[in-house]
């Protein structure tokens, strides 16, 4: 099952078309993309009966699929190829967990200002999209609702600043968390554990990779997260990114007005950011 926010209306995703949910539930459910979470379980069982056939839409109407998460988690260091081009050691019981604000969230398709002065870099990631709370749980995919494309942009000066690193407020900035085109559930895929990831600049290759490299799997990660804290219907775990980023390269790279940066994840789909210079 494929799920989409479309101009702020749930839609499911049906052989391209676009079925509005509202609309064809008769209210049962609400039109914020947000909400279904909440009732994740009642709505998969309404969603595969539907038959409406949908209608034709065009993917730059399209939102973020979890465009409010009370929560956003994201993990670092957690490919070890990452990990050494980053000047890290790889974690061995808990990666670095950090969050970025829920403001930075966008959809597939977007425009985003470059930080006056700034070092702005890329990191696809795999997103996971919380289904049921999790607290104290198992190793296992029961809690996820799906998964979609993540882009974790990331302001290298603002991110390092200071006594102490702002992760946060360097990865923040507005637009910094494109996420989509759709969330799609996990029995979708015929392996969830090991998908190909990758990002391009201009058509130029920055990074590819697999989610079977991941050191803290999707599982491994809801365990160890929700050891800490509840994990939340809706809530947002961007994943990590694989080796190839700007910050580990010699020279550095950094995004720069008028790149397009594409960033894709196998059997999702892709995410595609164009760049300006900030106050434009």
């Amino acid at each position: 099952m494929k799920i989409a926010n479309l101009s702020g209306r749930l839609v499911l995703i049906k052989d391209g078309k676009a079925v509005d949910v509202a609309r064809a539930s008769d209210g049962v459910f609400p039109a914020d993309p947000q909400a279904v979470y909440e009732r994740w379980a009642e709505f998969r069982a309404w969603a595969s009966a539907v038959e409406d056939e949908g209608v034709p839409f065009d993917p730059a109407d399209l939102g973020s699929p979890a465009p409010a998460p009370r929560q956003v988690l994201a993990i670092g260091l957690n490919y070890s190829e990452h990990a050494a081009e980053s000047g890290f050691q790889v974690p061995d019981d808990l990666p670095p967990v950090f969050t970025k604000y829920a403001s930075a969230i966008t959809g597939p398709v977007t425009t985003v200002e470059l930080p006056e002065g700034g070092h702005t870099d890329w990191e696809v990631e795999l997103v996971v999209v919380i289904g049921s709370r999790a607290h104290r749980a198992e190793a296992s995919w029961e809690h996820v609702a799906g998964l979609a494309v993540g882009q974790d942009l990331s302001e290298r000066i603002t991110q390092m600043v200071g006594p102490a690193p702002q992760f946060s407020l360097g990865k923040s900035f507005p637009g910094f968390a494109p996420i989509g085109p759709w969330l799609v559930t996990p029995d979708e895929l015929d392996n969830p554990d090991d998908l190909e990831l990758g990002s391009s600049i201009n058509g130029e290759e920055m990074q590819k990779g697999r989610t079977s490299d991941l050191i803290f799997s999707v599982p491994a990660l809801i365990a160890r997260l929700s050891a800490v804290l509840p994990l939340l219907p809706g809530d947002v775990i961007f994943t990590g990114t694989p080796a190839g980023v700007g910050l580990g390269r010699t020279p550095q790279r950094w995004l720069a007005p008028g790149d397009e940066l594409v960033s894709y994840v196998e059997g999702i789909g892709e995410l595609r950011q164009t760049f300006v210079q900030g106050g434009q």
